[in-house]
């Protein structure tokens, strides 16, 4: 008999690691299967969020190490009229928004899972999954076949694992559609800064800037497929967003791309997608599990493979493991998905985006509640889901609150 693994892990990106960590720790025999060898390049916006944040640090993620990592404090937003507000995240009490290279991320939490005390194999591609009455089976290319109770896939939009199992949606593209590149040399306003533009053409999507360390950026735009923009255009139209003056001010004359740029698809459907099989959960991008407002997906990975690794610590049977992961989504992710895909349509219009970004900039307590909100320091839905209320929920502390001091 091969050996049976209490849980295997299709996927090795942030979905994937959270799981094996939390199965790691609470004694639970895990192994994680990645068709690429770490570090590998991963195309990102690279902005992590309060959420994502609190959810790394609770898996003991030390960002110290990442030479990458580069704490964010300010965000300046621009309306289609041209109105721009500035937002300031709280400057004490940990971090708030931070952005990291994604090759970099990936790699740190992999040797994090590593020494959690995960099994991990790299380089070994899914070649077929089956599942049976009281265990899955995962072929390997190059590898012996993996045995498990349960199989937790993080293995992205194109899931291989929903293929094999007859769960794909065929024709399914995303919600979304992004393009980005990295740029040297940027000007200090955009090496210190987090910045977002609402151009008209491409709403409800928007243009973006996240600063990275040694006067570097992540520069990059997003669209709604079915949209404005036909997603074979972004190409020519990235050029002529750059070329605008307040952007081209922004990023700095002197910056310089230093890669080719690079395009994805942003799934964003995880109320309407299958979320298991008989003994397999997805989590991640194969869940759709994206913010439908802002694209965001990190902090969606690392909630739903945590709840996915929980449903199978709580065991009982198959049917209750499932249950307990749908229940988990359901409750964490569903009212705020449906709520930020509301407030998404109000940036479909030049008027609404205006009227948005000038209601969130009338006060001090509106600019400041607005950017935690914008980073989800509290729920989308906080207003509809009053048991996830605190009794300050305004004043929650950041994360990383060590780092953040010493930074």
């Amino acid at each position: 008999m091969k050996p049976l693994w209490d849980a295997a892990i299709v996927g090795a990106g942030p979905a994937g690691c959270a799981a094996a960590i939390t199965l790691a720790r609470a004694g639970h025999k895990v192994i994680v299967m990645d068709r690429a060898r770490f570090p590998r390049p991963k195309t990102c916006g690279d902005g992590l969020t309060t959420s994502a944040l609190r959810l790394l640090e609770s898996l003991g993620l030390d960002p110290a190490p990442i030479g990458s990592w580069m704490p964010a404090k300010e965000v300046h937003l621009r309306s289609p009229s041209g109105r721009q507000v500035h937002f300031v995240l709280p400057h004490s009490g940990g971090q708030f928004a931070a952005v990291v290279p994604r090759m970099d991320l990936d790699h740190a939490l992999l040797q994090h899972t590593k020494a959690a005390g995960a099994e991990v194999i790299e380089g070994a591609a899914c070649q077929g999954v089956s599942e049976q009455d009281d265990h899955i089976e995962i072929q390997l290319q190059e590898n012996p076949s993996v045995r498990a109770s349960y199989l937790i896939a993080a293995d992205g939009m194109w899931s291989p694992t929903r293929k094999f199992l007859g769960l794909n949606q065929d024709g399914y593209r995303g919600e979304w559609h992004a393009f980005c590149q990295y740029w040297d040399n940027v000007s200090p306003e955009a090496s210190r800064s987090l910045w977002v533009w609402f151009e008209e053409e491409i709403l409800p999507g928007y243009m973006w800037l996240f600063p990275l360390p040694n006067g570097r950026a992540n520069i990059g735009f997003g669209v709604q497929r079915g949209g404005q923009v036909a997603i074979g255009d972004m190409g020519s139209l990235w050029q002529t967003l750059l070329d605008r003056d307040h952007i081209r001010s922004v990023i700095g004359h002197d910056a310089t791309p230093d890669a080719n740029h690079r395009a994805w698809p942003i799934p964003a459907r995880i109320d309407k997608i299958a979320l298991t099989g008989t003994r397999t959960m997805f989590t991640g991008d194969a869940a759709a599990a994206t913010d439908p407002m802002s694209g965001e997906g990190i902090a969606q990975a690392l909630i739903t493979g945590i709840g996915a690794a929980n449903a199978v610590v709580t065991g009982g049977s198959a049917e209750n493991v499932m249950d307990n992961y749908l229940n988990f989504v359901r409750r964490e992710l569903f009212a705020d998905h449906r709520m930020a895909r509301r407030l998404g349509r109000i940036m479909h219009t030049r008027t609404g985006a205006t009227a948005a970004l000038r209601i969130a900039g009338l006060s001090d307590w509106t600019r400041r509640n607005f950017a935690r909100w914008l980073f989800e320091d509290y729920p989308r839905s906080i207003l509809t889901t009053p048991r996830r209320w605190s009794r300050n929920p305004f004043t929650t502390p950041g994360a990383f609150k060590k780092a953040a001091a010493t930074s």
